[in-house]
């Protein structure tokens, strides 16, 4: 696994690479925020379309002015219809990938832990993600991003150790 810098305030940390990056593409900058919400022995994902490899967690790009919390907070409620709160973080990576537009670029992803606040489906706007629930095993061999399913496991094993 590659490591590379990445600015954060005047700080370069070194966060963990994940994805292919394909010759001859110019990936720009990117930053995203996750969540991972566990409720009843299961994690709330995402599914977009249908096959393997579709479900995600829940979470997008930081839009300007937004810090990563309220980036999960909004994108959380815009595809899931759950309204939740950032109860702690659990890593950063970069990840490499292509946008459905075709745009490359190499994600600056922040994961958290969430808690639910309200089931508030009205407020979901994204018609093409589903809300599926999945066990902690069914999420890592479904998650599409492997640095994704990586977060989840750091995740894991933490609440295995306090519990």
């Amino acid at each position: 696994m590659r490591y590379q810098g990445w600015r954060i305030g005047r700080d370069v940390v070194e966060l963990k690479q994940f994805g292919r990056q394909l010759d001859g593409l110019d990936y720009k900058p990117r930053s995203g925020a996750y969540g991972i919400l566990f409720r009843d022995g299961r994690i709330v994902c995402a599914r977009v379309g249908y096959g393997p490899f579709t479900y995600d967690l829940p979470g997008g790009g930081i839009d300007p002015g937004e810090t990563p919390e309220m980036a999960v907070e909004r994108e959380f409620v815009e595809e899931t219809g759950l309204r939740v709160r950032v109860t702690g973080k659990v890593t950063q990576i970069l990840h490499y990938w292509i946008d459905n537009d075709g745009k490359p670029y190499n994600n600056h992803s922040h994961f958290f832990t969430v808690e639910l606040l309200e089931d508030a489906p009205h407020l979901k706007v994204e018609p093409d993600h589903e809300r599926v629930w999945l066990t902690p095993e069914q999420t890592l061999v479904n998650l599409k991003n492997e640095g994704y399913a990586w977060a989840v496991v750091l995740w894991l094993r933490a609440t295995m150790r306090d519990a």
